[in-house]
């Protein structure tokens, strides 16, 4: 056999297809990148969220291709097919409803296990929904941190809050219309009045941007007969540091507490609101404080 003959594990990865990783629009059909088009119109096979959805965009850009669903519910039955697929050499393109695969969306699971089989993985970038709302908040964007959509459960979502209330980085949520007036309590109550940016429905005829304290995004919202539309809610990165002393909160502590008997849970939730500060902080200052 000549030196330079490939071997069969070189064979092997030839012959193997690749998972392309493909961004589509968050709203308006025309956000696509070229690139984006040229693959779903070449590949195989295109695995969507919801192939309903992928249809209309695939017949507003005149591609015709295969179509097989990859959503939350399905998806650890569908990887082992999927993933004969790719070792047989056919190429599949993984998109979501809207924005980018596996960011808060399915496919997580399937890229883990193509990466497994040594599969190549090739991102197609294009939009999302948390660097489109970052770009136009006006908020910090040096840095920034992604939470998605919080826990679900209640007393462990309160808990998540709490560990980012110290956060000093711009945080970013996806949330839903029908609980986003009770999330906005409980950021409220665990870090306080924040300044915020309400994004909804980016790229579409209805998109608007609320900005303002929490406390007044929230009453916009409840002036209205129904909120719609999908949501996107920046919050700013605690600055307490910068725009006050321990020494000045410390002092109201002190004087709260030789004023009228108050639980220290419930100061801390006043003090909080009033100095934009971690309601743990203030708590853990006020215990403190009383047993000086």
């Amino acid at each position: 056999m000549p030196l330079n003959s490939p071997t069969d594990d070189r064979k092997e990865k030839i012959k193997k297809g690749k998972l392309y990783i493909v961004a589509t629009p968050i709203g308006n059909k025309n956000d696509i990148t070229l690139r984006a088009i040229k693959v779903l119109g070449e590949v195989d096979l295109i695995a969507a969220e919801d192939t309903r959805e992928t249809g209309k965009l695939l017949a507003y850009h005149k591609i015709k291709n295969n179509l097989i669903s990859c959503h939350e519910h399905n998806e650890a039955r569908r990887i082992p097919g999927l993933i004969h697929k790719l070792e047989k050499g056919l190429s599949i393109a993984l998109v979501s409803d809207a924005g980018t695969p596996s960011v808060s969306d399915p496919g997580y699971r399937l890229i883990n296990e193509a990466i497994a089989k040594n599969i190549r993985i090739i991102p197609v970038p294009g939009v999302s929904a948390v660097t489109a709302a970052l770009s136009a908040s006006g908020l910090a964007t040096d840095s920034f941190v992604f939470i998605g959509f919080a826990i679900k459960k209640k007393e462990k979502r309160k808990k998540q809050l709490e560990k980012l209330a110290d956060e000093n980085k711009t945080i970013i949520f996806y949330e839903s219309p029908r609980r986003i007036l009770t999330f906005l309590d409980e950021i409220i109550e665990t870090m306080g009045d924040r300044y915020a940016v309400l994004a909804r429905e980016m790229t579409k005829r209805y998109e608007e941007f609320i900005r303002g304290p929490l406390s007044e995004i929230k009453n916009n919202l409840k002036k209205r007969s129904s909120i719609k539309g999908e949501l996107t809610l920046l919050v700013a990165g605690n600055d307490s540091s910068a725009s006050v002393s321990m020494d000045t909160v410390r002092a109201d502590i002190f004087k709260c507490l030789k004023g009228e008997e108050t639980r220290l849970s419930e100061l801390a939730k006043i003090l909080s609101k009033k100095y934009n500060m971690s309601k743990n902080i203030i708590y853990d200052e006020a215990l403190k404080i009383k047993d000086i």
